[in-house]
This record gives C-alpha cells, sequence and structure tokens, in this order.
C-alpha cells in the first residue's frame, strides 16, 4: 500500500503505456505505471513472449519478449514508479487533480491520466468442450505459448482462423512432430502474406489442413491428450491424433472497474479525440488497444503514435504557464 504522486498515472504497461513514459519523459513530464499483471509487456509478455511481430518500423521481424525489453531499456532513463499486480478500482477528481485507488489500497494523486489497458482484464475464449478443465491443468490445452521448445516433438493441433492459428502454425512447423489446422471454412482472417504461407506450407505436406471442421470432443485419460475430435458441418467426426491442442478463438475483453468510471464506451473500447486522445473525461487519455474512434486501426505501432498525441497535449496540463517548443529527440537528446 502506498501513497504517492506523479504528473501523469498510466493505466496498463503493455508496448502503448511503456512508450508513453518515454514521450511525457521527453516532456519533463513523470508517469507512474498501473498494471494488474506481475510485470510489464501486457499481452507481449503474458501471451506470446516468442511470437514475432512484423509491423514495428525498423524490424522486419521482432520478438515480442525483445520489443518489451527493448522498451523497458528506452524507458529506463525516466525511472518510472510501477504498482503492479493491482487493479485500478476508483478514479475521482478532475484535470490537473485526479486521486486514483487501486485494490491493494494504494493512493495516486496525478494530474492526467492515461488508459493503456489493452484488452483490459483478458482472457480466452474457451471451446466448450466436456472435460476441458482437466486438460487446461495439465497443460494438453494451451491458449498461449510461451516457448516454442516445450512443443519440440509433439503432435500440435491448432483450432482457429485468425492471426494467432496462422503464425503459430508456420512458427511450429519444424518444431512440432506434426501440425493440423482446425477451421470452420477455407478463408483465414490474417495477414494475407501469413495465409499464403500456410497453404504453401500444406501444399508441401508440413502442415494438415482440417476444413471445414470445428472442434467436438477430447480424448484421453487424466489429462493425459491422446486425440482432438473434431466434426464438419454436416455431422461428420474425424479423430486426429495429439498431445497439445492449442483454441485461439480470441480474448474476452473486460475492462473491470474501469468500464464504471465515466468514459464514453463502444463495445468495451474508450471512446477517444483522435487529434489528442482525450475521452470523455478531460484529463484523461486513452491510447492503444483500449482506445477506439473513426478510423482506429489496431497495431502497435499505432498506439505508440497515440502515446506521442497524449503526451504533447497533456504538456499544458502539467505546465500551464509554460509554452511547449516541439524540438525532435535528435536535437535535444535524452535526459541522463
Amino acid at each position: 500500500m502506498e501513497k504517492l504522486i506523479t504528473d501523469v498515472a498510466i493505466i496498463g504497461a503493455g508496448p502503448a503505456g511503456m512508450f508513453a513514459v518515454f514521450e511525457c519523459g521527453m516532456l519533463k513530464i513523470s508517469c507512474l505505471l498501473i498494471d494488474s499483471l506481475s510485470e510489464a509487456g501486457g499481452q507481449c509478455a503474458a501471451l506470446y513472449p516468442e511470437k514475432p511481430i512484423y509491423d514495428i518500423p525498423g524490424h522486419p521481424a521482432i520478438e515480442a519478449a525483445e520489443l518489451i525489453g527493448q522498451l523497458e531499456a528506452q524507458i529506463a532513463p525516466f525511472a518510472p514508479p510501477r504498482l503492479f499486480g493491482r487493479r485500478v478500482t476508483g478514479l475521482r477528481g478532475k484535470k490537473g487533480a485526479f486521486t486514483l485507488t487501486t485494490d491493494a489500497g494504494d493512493e495516486i494523486a496525478a494530474k492526467a491520466v492515461i488508459v493503456a489497458a489493452g484488452a483490459g482484464a483478458f482472457g480466452p475464449n474457451r471451446p466448450p468442450l466436456p472435460g476441458l478443465a482437466a486438460y487446461e491443468e495439465s497443460g494438453a490445452v494451451q491458449y498461449y505459448v510461451k516457448r516454442k521448445e516445450a512443443l519440440r516433438g509433439k503432435r500440435v493441433v491448432i483450432a482457429g482462423g485468425g492471426d494467432s492459428a496462422v503464425d503459430w502454425a508456420l512458427a511450429l512447423n519444424g518444431v512440432a512432430a506434426s501440425i493440423a489446422v482446425v477451421h470452420r471454412r477455407p478463408k483465414f482472417r490474417a495477414a494475407p502474406e501469413s495465409a499464403a504461407q500456410l497453404d504453401a506450407a500444406a501444399a508441401r505436406g508440413e502442415i494438415e489442413m482440417v476444413i471445414p471442421y470445428q472442434l467436438h470432443g477430447l480424448h484421453g485419460d487424466n489429462g493425459v491428450l491422446q486425440a482432438v475430435e473434431v466434426a464438419d458441418l454436416d455431422g461428420g467426426v474425424k479423430r486426429l491424433e495429439a498431445d497439445i491442442l492449442l483454441p485461439f478463438f480470441g480474448l474476452a475483453m473486460e475492462l473491470g472497474p474501469l468500464a464504471e468510471f465515466g468514459f464514453e464506451l463502444e463495445q468495451h473500447h474508450v471512446r477517444a479525440t483522435p487529434a489528442t486522445m482525450e475521452t470523455t473525461i478531460p484529463g484523461v487519455f486513452a491510447v492503444g488497444d483500449v482506445a477506439t474512434y473513426p478510423g482506429k486501426l489496431k497495431l502497435i505501432l499505432q498506439g505508440f503514435a497515440e502515446a506521442a498525441v497524449a503526451a504533447h497535449a497533456i504538456h499544458p496540463i502539467v505546465y500551464p504557464d509554460k509554452a511547449l517548443h516541439f524540438e525532435y529527440s535528435t536535437s535535444k537528446g535524452v535526459p541522463g
């Protein structure tokens, strides 16, 4: 339990929240990070640390964990205090004088707030399969891949039709003993290049495409998976020998107490003005996946840009009598 004073309280320590520390720091605005997880990085650290990301400028490919490590190094000069393993449960006050409270009893005084909560309190959408809990407990059913090597030599079934399903099928090709991809339709909701690579791997016989099928049942003993049963749209059943099932059906997004703070919400996202990233609560800003506005793209790089916009909009709140003369980082350098 702590009582802290900062210029900006940042709710969420994923990539957008971390970069907001840097952008604010370059404007001599102090920040404090709050996150429900025990470490920085958000989904990148918790869900797919070894998954390569291809759309970070200057990095043809970078693993999520490495990106978080680079962001840690980038914000190190600003040494932001961190309240991790905590959820923000209260927000009161007004622009220039907010008080936030957490479920651990912390109290934070801040002049402005940045909500960078990503998917909020996220969790996987679980398939409705009998006996699922026992296989989850044993690790035979996993919703996130922490280490590819843990699946080396395993018979893997991947279910889903989005980027996660396609990307992990490609990433585990050559690591797993076998890979079968189960999807209800031939078309995947993934990056076109990735989908093309999946088709090519299937054509080479490296990945089995089980289409159009959906999950139907699990077979094994005491949580040890032996096979995944799938059914087609006509009820025909097929058995896939398997050690591991990876269902990628997206995340269930839950803002939790944040939803009660008075933001204008749109489908569990916080509406923001793109010119400033300010929400409908003056002095509170939203960046990253949690923010929405017309034309919004859910890309890490867009979250980075939103963090920069929010930091500049916050400057007159923190320094009301000081004009901001924008300077490039190449001219001013990084403090320290």
